[in-house]
């Protein structure tokens, strides 16, 4: 009874998925039809329009990212090939998640409200999450082991998994993000603010990776501009900030539709991949940003764009050597030409992005929202 309705919501989520993309694409013509009606008709209504469509938009986004995400939980059990997938690699993955989530939600609150505390819950949550992070490799490791090693497909006379090279491409750019991150002189502090524009924005991406344009073979997709809610947060708070909430939803990214079979591989695939995406607030302070934000968002975004497709290059190259020896082709030449969707994928934000850096209320909106706000106890000293 229980393995059948599990399969009734993969049913659902299969279909929800196209009903999904045809509902958005509608109500973003209904919202652009009625925007302009309003602008030519009463011009003065129209930033008062503007926000409360935003706000709906939005909730409708993460009204689905919420469904979404539940269906996806269900469909992921509901194969008894898959429980493995879901006890060593979902379920550390939503605790890993859980907790990171929670830890930057009590240290948020601590700094508004109790800012002499915040050191002190600041190591604690981020102990926390270090350790469900280790807890997340311990069981990747144990997966690939029980899973993968010696299967005669990934790792055969003819097709192997280079795990050395991989632990190298992994660590040299997870080192690169974190050294690019230092460039940005904010501090990688969360409050209230910030927590919620990050929440926000890696919902509407999560919703937005659903409406898929097309599927790829072996793993990945063009989308309807999903990476586009965590740019543009890159784009406001900082490359810092960009990279960590980029990271969590890579995380999330793996729970969706998981195409794992090594850790160094997973780190690649999802987390530091996306976590690159934070780049796209790498060139927000140059000094033609102020006169040009559209250009320079489009630059910060494609090197973000390009730090991805080196994450799934190397992946692909040293990790799934099998699907191009069984295309007839060197694992190399095969990953760089399979992952090149991931400049469609890019293309289509940074249109959409200079539509929306176009917009000067926009402009004053983002330049409002990254202004930090002082501590409770810092306006009572005054």
């Amino acid at each position: 009874m229980y393995l059948s309705n599990l399969l009734t919501a993969e049913e659902i989520l299969d279909t929800l998925t196209p009903i999904a993309l045809w509902v958005i694409l509608g109500v973003v013509a209904a919202l652009i039809v009625a925007g302009l009606l309003v602008f030519f008709l009463a011009k003065k209504a129209f930033p008062k329009y503007a926000k409360y469509a935003a706000i709906g938009f939005f909730s409708l986004l993460l009204l689905f990212a919420v469904a979404f995400f539940a269906l996806d939980l269900v469909k992921t059990h509901a194969e008894d090939a898959s429980q493995e997938t879901a006890n060593f690699v979902l379920i550390p993955l939503l605790v890993f998640v859980s907790t990171l989530l929670i830890a930057l939600v009590s240290y948020a609150i601590t700094d508004k409200f109790f800012p002499k505390a915040k050191k002190v819950v600041g190591i604690v949550a981020l102990s926390l999450a270090g350790a469900a992070l280790v807890a997340v490799l311990v069981c990747l490791i144990v997966y690939y082991n029980q899973n993968i090693d010696g299967d005669g497909y990934y790792n055969s006379d003819v097709a192997t998994v280079q795990q050395a090279a991989l632990y190298i491409g992994a660590a040299v750019c997870i080192a690169l993000l974190i050294g690019v991150a230092f460039t940005d002189k904010q501090k990688l502090t969360f409050d209230a603010r910030s927590l919620a524009f990050a929440g926000v924005c890696a919902g509407m991406s999560y919703a937005l990776s659903y409406i898929k344009l097309w599927d790829m073979p072996q793993g990945g997709s063009v989308t309807l501009v999903s990476l586009l809610p965590i740019m543009v947060y890159a784009y406001i708070f900082g490359v810092k900030k960009g990279i960590f909430v980029g990271f969590v939803y890579g995380a999330l990214q793996a729970v969706q539709d998981p195409w794992i079979i090594h850790f160094a591989q997973f780190i690649l695939d999802y987390p530091v991949a996306f976590a690159a995406c934070g780049l796209a607030g790498l060139l927000r302070k140059v000094p033609f940003a102020q006169k040009a934000p559209q250009l320079s968002f489009a630059l910060g975004a494609a090197i973000g764009g390009t730090m991805r497709y080196i994450c799934h290059v190397l992946s692909g190259a040293l990790a799934f050597e099998a699907y191009a020896v069984a295309e007839g082709q060197t694992a190399w030449i095969y990953s760089l030409g399979y992952n090149s969707y991931v400049f469609v994928d890019v293309a289509l934000v940074i249109v959409a992005g200079a539509v929306i850096f176009s917009s000067k209320a926009f402009l004053r909106a983002a330049q409002k929202a990254s202004q930090p706000r002082q501590p409770v106890a810092e306006k009572e000293g005054e």
